[in-house]
């Protein structure tokens, strides 16, 4: 007679490869625009079947920028995703791989002082890609008052 310590076990393994079988019959449906998703969803399987690492230790997150000692264990998740506190992403000059650089809001990325239009927070490049949206939604706004 099965203890209920094994019968756990085998209903668990039972559902482990249910949801194995469910993804790859969702990778068999997707077509090739998917490829992306594909890719993410491979890689959460195979985090998630690994479980982690078996002492459950991680070093803490820590900011990019050169000498900062902030303990970001507590921060907010934005900027534990992008391993910069708070106080470097706001900060008009930081110091990253020995360049002197500014985090940039759009990209979430650190870069050179020289692609920022004086104080902003936001590289020329996705500003440029902002300023242009703003533009074709209020040219649509106006164009469909005229007719």
């Amino acid at each position: 007679m099965d203890s209920p310590k094994f019968g756990e076990d085998k209903r668990s393994l039972k559902d482990h490869r249910m949801e194995e079988e469910d993804l790859e019959e969702e990778e068999e449906d997707e077509d090739e625009s998917g490829e992306a998703d594909r890719k993410r969803s491979r890689a959460a399987a195979r985090s998630s079947k690994k479980g982690g690492s078996c002492s459950g230790w991680a070093p803490p997150p820590s900011c990019q920028a050169e000498n900062c000692s902030a303990d970001m264990t507590d921060a907010k998740r934005y900027h534990r995703r992008h391993k910069v506190c708070e106080f470097h992403a706001k900060a008009p000059v930081v110091m990253v791989a020995d360049l002197r650089q500014r985090f940039c809001q759009q990209c979430s990325r650190f870069h050179e002082l020289s692609e920022f239009d004086e104080s902003k927070r936001s590289c020329r490049r996705r500003l440029a890609g902002h300023n242009e949206r703003r533009r074709k939604s209020s040219y649509d706004y106006q164009g469909e008052g005229s007719n």
